[in-house]
């Protein structure tokens, strides 16, 4: 059956394990809902904008945009197994800003993501975006609690 309320949904992810049982929940809602997904993961580029331009930074990003396109092809397969079309996408900034502006930008109509990702100093310095996103958001957010 259709749904009238959710026609696009976009699963936010970091990468992290704790995020696998929130990409599980928007397969099954998207599948349940015959909604189109998309899939994002951002490189968190505001982590590293006072650290000079060089190799290691580079390296840094590199190793980032390995693990987005990791973690948008792992959610991309496990939805198309459920046979389900997804765009997925990698992109740059702030995680939480990011998430809503491409969210809004896409007219999606719910956002889902996990509550935990990152960890420990990660988490320290970046804040929970999850928190940002449920705060901010004018778009209705599902937030999935990791598997322990």
């Amino acid at each position: 059956m259709a749904s009238k309320l959710f026609k696009k949904i976009l699963i936010a992810t970091d990468g992290s394990e704790y995020t696998k049982n929130s990409i599980d929940y928007g397969i099954e809602l998207a599948k349940n809902t015959q909604a189109n997904l998309h899939v994002l993961y951002v490189i968190d580029t505001a982590a590293f904008a006072s650290i000079p331009m060089d190799a290691a930074w580079e390296s840094m990003y590199a190793l980032l945009k390995q693990e987005g396109d990791e973690a948008t092809r792992y959610a991309a397969e496990s939805a198309e197994a459920e046979g389900l079309a997804v765009e997925r996408l990698t992109v740059e900034g702030h995680p939480a800003e990011e998430i809503i502006k491409y969210a809004e930008k896409n007219s999606i109509n719910l956002i889902v993501m996990g509550t935990l990702g990152k960890s420990g100093l990660d988490r320290f310095l970046l804040g929970s975006v999850a928190e940002k996103i449920v705060r901010t958001s004018k778009i209705p957010v599902l937030v999935v609690r990791g598997k322990k």
